[in-house]
């Protein structure tokens, strides 16, 4: 059954939270297993969106993994949204400029697989992906999220033209088809790759649940490496907790809203950049 759409005054009244599991496949079952559970006992049942991998790093194809592929279709029927999130999720470019080199290096472990590719490219494994992915849940993907939320122009461009409904980066949902802007503001979200880093992304979701208070929309984004870490899941349990008052909805309430004109959820329709 899916979850009854939110009332637009329900949602100005109280913001809107937007909960999503990362690079969900086969390779992950039981940790999706553990993230997906946490979240339905913090929101009442399934309220959160998934980023699906096709075939994570080339070594976990969902086609091949039917077990996993129902388990997908059974939670989209229950009102899960599904992304398409990258084709492999591994970074397989050369990278040219100095700004994609630094971005590749330092923002993501070797995994912004769309941040260098040409459109083409970009292009053939969006399609690809989508097929994949809707074949195995049976309906349409709800859009496409880069992995690390890193975009290179041409897989800006190839967005736009594979007519992908919703896409999300950082700092900001938008609409490739017209570059519509939907919500603005920084995902919260952990790293857990080395202690520093851990440490870091805990402070930040610290103070993001005071300074983010007044925020129209509040994305929170986890991954199924968080959940071997008890300080990790304590900190995104205190961070749903803190949003708590808000509405947890689902990334179409933001295109639900703009087309009714609804500017209460997000920070007005804009262009994107």
């Amino acid at each position: 059954m899916t979850p009854t759409p939110p009332t637009k005054n329900r949602i100005a009244g109280r913001g809107l939270l937007l909960a999503s599991i990362h690079d969900v496949g086969p390779r992950f079952e039981r940790e999706i297993d553990v993230l997906s559970e946490r979240l339905e006992r913090h929101f009442g049942g399934p309220r959160f969106a998934m980023l699906v991998v096709p075939d994570h790093w080339g070594e976990a194809p969902l086609a091949a993994a039917p077990q996993f592929a129902a388990k997908l279709r059974r939670w989209a029927d229950r009102g899960v949204e599904m992304f398409l999130h990258g084709w492999t999720h591994r970074d397989d470019v050369a990278h040219r400029g100095a700004s994609s080199r630094f971005r590749a290096r330092h923002l993501t472990a070797g995994e912004g697989e769309f941040l260098g590719l040409d459109s083409l490219e970009a292009r053939r494994r969006m399609q690809a992906g989508r097929q994949v992915v809707e074949d195995a849940i049976g309906r349409d993907v709800a859009g496409f999220i880069a992995p690390a939320w890193l975009y290179g122009p041409a897989a800006r461009d190839a967005l736009k033209a594979e007519q992908f409904a919703l896409a999300e980066d950082h700092l900001r949902v938008w609409r490739p088809t017209d570059g519509a802007v939907l919500a603005r503001g920084p995902v919260i979200t952990w790293a857990s790759r080395t202690r520093a880093r851990m440490t870091s992304s805990i402070g930040f979701a610290a103070v993001a649940r005071m300074a983010m208070t007044p925020a129209k929309v509040v994305r929170i984004g986890v991954h199924p490496g968080d959940t071997y870490h008890p300080r990790v899941l304590a900190s995104i349990d205190a961070t749903i907790g803190a949003f708590g008052y808000r509405y947890a909805g689902r990334y179409g309430d933001l295109v639900a809203a703009t087309s009714h004109r609804v500017d209460a959820i997000g920070s007005g329709v804009q262009e994107a950049a």
